[in-house]
């Protein structure tokens, strides 16, 4: 791939998943998985780093890179001001302030993210077609990609001491790729990019199977390496 894409792709799979990472939720949740709670915040900070990596894979350091801009499109672009915002709210009000308004955000939980994803769904439908024309190598790296990057994330998860079910969240997490965060910055910072290319690989191959297949398999592997 030219470098330009490969970095891009290497952004996208850098950075993290905010709909894998909700999903994976709902299903420790639904199992009764428990895992530690301050996963929220691994989020919020994985989101950055990879995004500035991909920039410098694709363009280096150089006096043309407009960094006021693309810091701006980073830190308050819609998904990180979000994330951000609720983590602030979160730890502001505490468990006594939350506990009114729960049950619209903890018990509409599964139902609003079984709509988003119906809609993931669709739009990764409409990304079939370039992974018809990118042939399998790039099927391929959006199924590999993830389980390598589980295997760092959990063996990480281990040397920090996690529980059981935050390694297997943090090998979720390591696993997903962005589709939110990291193609409006690639697309300020390196707009030579395909974008096809990465939404394609990220979500049309690499969300649906971590929802399908990678969050339990996640899991089962750290039960059977750590549990």
């Amino acid at each position: 791939l030219p470098r330009a894409d490969a970095a891009s792709i290497a952004a996208h799979y850098g950075s993290v998943s905010v709909a894998t990472f909700a999903a994976a939720v709902g299903w420790m949740q639904a199992r009764g998985i428990a895992y530690e709670e301050y996963m929220a915040l691994f989020v919020v900070l994985l989101e950055v780093p990879a995004i500035i990596v991909g920039i410098v894979l694709a363009r280096g350091v150089s006096r043309e890179t407009r960094w006021l801009k693309l810091g701006h499109e980073i830190f308050l672009g819609k998904g990180i001001v979000l994330l951000a915002g609720g983590l602030v709210i979160g730890w502001i009000a505490g468990p006594t302030g939350v506990e009114p308004i729960g049950g619209l955000f903890f018990g509409l939980f599964k139902g609003v993210l079984a709509l988003f994803l119906l809609e993931m769904g669709l739009i990764a439908a409409a990304q079939a077609g370039n992974l018809r024309r990118h042939g399998v190598f790039l099927v391929a790296f959006a199924v590999v990609m993830p389980l390598v990057s589980a295997c760092i994330g959990g063996g990480l998860g281990a040397l920090m001491g996690l529980s059981v079910g935050g390694i297997a969240m943090l090998a979720t997490l390591a696993a997903s790729a962005s589709y939110i965060a990291v193609p409006a910055a690639m697309r300020l910072a390196v707009p030579e990019a395909n974008p096809a290319l990465s939404l394609a690989a990220a979500l049309g191959v690499t969300f649906p199977f971590n929802v399908l297949i990678g969050i339990p398999l996640y899991h089962r592997a750290a039960v059977a390496l750590f549990g």
